[in-house]
This record gives C-alpha cells, sequence and structure tokens, in this order.
C-alpha cells in the first residue's frame, strides 16, 4: 500500500493526518534546539564577564569550580590553558549549530555539532549533578540524537537543495 504521492519537487508527501503528523514530528525539536542554542551562543559572546579568562560569571572560574567533580578533569584542563578561547569557540559553536538546525543546513553535521557540546558540557559542567537528571545538558544531549539520526526533511535547506539537484538530473 502507497502512503505518498509524488509532489512537484519529486518528494514524498503525506497522505492522511498520521503521515502529516509523522513528517513533521522533529520539526517543533528543530525549531527548540535550535532557537536555544541560537540563544545561548549570542548570550555567551554578548556577555563580557563570561569571556573572560577569569572574575565572577567568567567561563575560566566556571571551569576552575567544575574541575574537580567533572568526569573528564583532562577535559576542563585543556579549556583552562586558554579559557577565553574556549568560551569564543563554545559560544561560536552553539551559534552555528543553532544557525544551522534551525536553517536545516547540513542539518546532521548542525545535529552533531550539539550533540557533541551537550556532550562535552555535560562530561564536564554539570556531570556533578545530583540526581542526574536535576543537570540539563543530559537532556539535551539526548534531544539531538533524533535529529542526527533523521535530518531535516521538512522546511529545510537540505530538502530544497535535495529536490533542487532531483530536477536538475
Amino acid at each position: 500500500m502507497q502512503r505518498y504521492g509524488t509532489g512537484s519537487y519529486g518528494l514524498r508527501e503525506p497522505k492522511g493526518v498520521r503521515d502529516l503528523a509523522r513528517r513533521y514530528a522533529l520539526l517543533p525539536l528543530r525549531i527548540f534546539l535550535g532557537a536555544t542554542f541560537v540563544y545561548a551562543g549570542l548570550d555567551k559572546l554578548t556577555d563580557s564577564a563570561f569571556l573572560s579568562a577569569g572574575g565572577p560569571g567568567s567561563i575560566g572560574e566556571l571551569m576552575e569550580s567544575v574541575r574537580d567533580t567533572s568526569a573528564i578533569p583532562g577535559l576542563v584542563d585543556l579549556g583552562l590553558r586558554s579559557p577565553d578561547g574556549f568560551g569564543y569557540a563554545l559560544a561560536v559553536g552553539e551559534l552555528l549549530v543553532g544557525l544551522g538546525t534551525l536553517a536545516g543546513l547540513w542539518s546532521r553535521i548542525a545535529a552533531l555539532g550539539g550533540v557533541l557540546i551537550s556532550l562535552t558540557l555535560w562530561l564536564t559542567v554539570s556531570w556533578q549533578s545530583t540526581p542526574y537528571y536535576y543537570g540539563n545538558d543530559l537532556p539535551y544531549l539526548m534531544a539531538w540524537l533524533p535529529l542526527l539520526l533523521a535530518g531535516s526533511e521538512v522546511l529545510s535547506a537540505d530538502a530544497f537543495l535535495t529536490s533542487r539537484r532531483r530536477r536538475i538530473r
């Protein structure tokens, strides 16, 4: 039994409410994660205290405070070599991951970036959260996984580019 028809761009179009819901199921997650990471990146880039090597609210002070309780202290030590550089890398990474996710451009690569950022923050910053579900980085890590596996098939630059390539052939 065929569940999808062919649309004007050769994309599969859903037939019925269930298929429509299934097709758009990851879109709210994509919007939430994309917007959250854009906001997090911009927030860090515009906070001069955060991007400092030391002082209240700085990335350096944060890393010093979690160094002994992180799962991988060596990873924190690596960031402590240049806390402000690490802070900029984190902020720019979050911004790029968020923008890529919102646009649906290179979706799986953006989701992999989100997975790696969330995994790194979980293993360092929120590792000491007890019970574990009080920390927010592990749920973000789990939320990125469906987008990493599925990509962005609807309302995305990836889908547009795929349909364009199909039309050219």
